[in-house]
């Protein structure tokens, strides 16, 4: 048995097949969801072996995990008084969790092996119907864990790359739902007054996923809005966040890795000295 077949249920989701019919209509299935809400979740992924090896890992690395309690806007950008205070730029929600960043996970992680295998990598791709796509550059937030303990929340909020994998380690006792609003701005379009019609409560364009332990979702993040919901009852809940780019240089800002990830590296500071980007970040 290889390392991937030790870790992705192969016989299920023959991922590194790319002449079978199993993954071709796969591959259709959730190129479909994809394209019609961002998103897609993927069942029972990850062998139980495999969970529980990523299970010990973070919390064998529980000291290590930089725990946040503060307020950010959905862009992690400061405030601007150039807009009115009721504006998304300057909507500031509670943010409670703790991320175990990607350069402290162990040298034979089951996250960090899949992550940086091809057959993963290509299986996305596919799904998403975008070539090529690339691992990503950041050293703290390439694929690191999201960790919230009870009481803790995430608010409303666009990622810095394109698409995010989610891999549920473990589950809260209640809460934790993973809530997004597909395609709420554009390239080069904010669409400011939409995001602020979530931000005030409006519900009509909010989808709900719930994962279950061992699933995979693949999600659009950069261009839908999403937030998880408050963790109630006793336990905390792990999730692993590979996630993929349509530029490999490119890397998050010093402000979004601090607030994020507790810290900024010269990377951050090096690749984001000029920037030709219109969306906020």
């Amino acid at each position: 048995m290889n390392k991937l077949e030790e870790i992705v249920d192969l016989k299920r989701y023959p991922i590194q097949d790319v002449h079978s019919k199993e993954r071709k209509e796969m591959i259709s299935h959730y190129k479909n969801e994809l394209d019609e809400v961002g998103c897609c979740k993927i069942p029972n992924f990850i062998k139980q072996e495999s969970l529980d090896k990523m299970f010990k890992e973070v919390i064998a690395r529980r000291k290590h995990i930089y725990w946040s309690d503060e307020s950010h806007n959905p862009y992690f950008s400061v405030k601007d008084d150039q807009y009115e205070k009721d504006h998304p730029i300057n909507t500031f929600n509670e943010r409670k969790n703790g991320y175990l960043n990607s350069d402290v996970l162990s040298d034979d992680s089951d996250l960090r092996y899949i992550y940086e295998t091809d057959e993963l990598k290509d299986f996305v791709s596919d799904c998403l119907g975008v070539k090529p796509i690339f691992q990503w550059a950041d050293p703290l937030g390439r694929n690191p864990y999201n960790c919230m303990d009870p009481g803790h929340t995430l608010p409303w909020h666009f990622d810095s790359n394109e698409f995010t994998l989610s891999i549920l380690v473990k589950k809260a006792d209640e809460g934790g739902d993973f809530e997004y609003v597909p395609n709420l701005r554009a390239p080069s379009d904010n669409k400011f007054e939409e995001v602020k019609r979530v931000l005030n409560g409006d519900r009509e364009k909010v989808r709900v996923l719930k994962l279950g332990e061992g699933d995979l979702q693949i999600f659009k993040g950069r261009f839908s809005m999403h937030r998880v919901t408050k963790i109630k009852g006793n336990t905390t809940r792990y999730i692993a966040l590979p996630t993929y780019v349509l530029d490999s240089w490119r890397v998050n800002t010093p402000a979004h890795s601090k607030i994020v990830y507790g810290r900024a590296m010269p990377i951050h500071y090096e690749r984001n000295k000029k920037r030709d980007d219109d969306l906020v970040d």
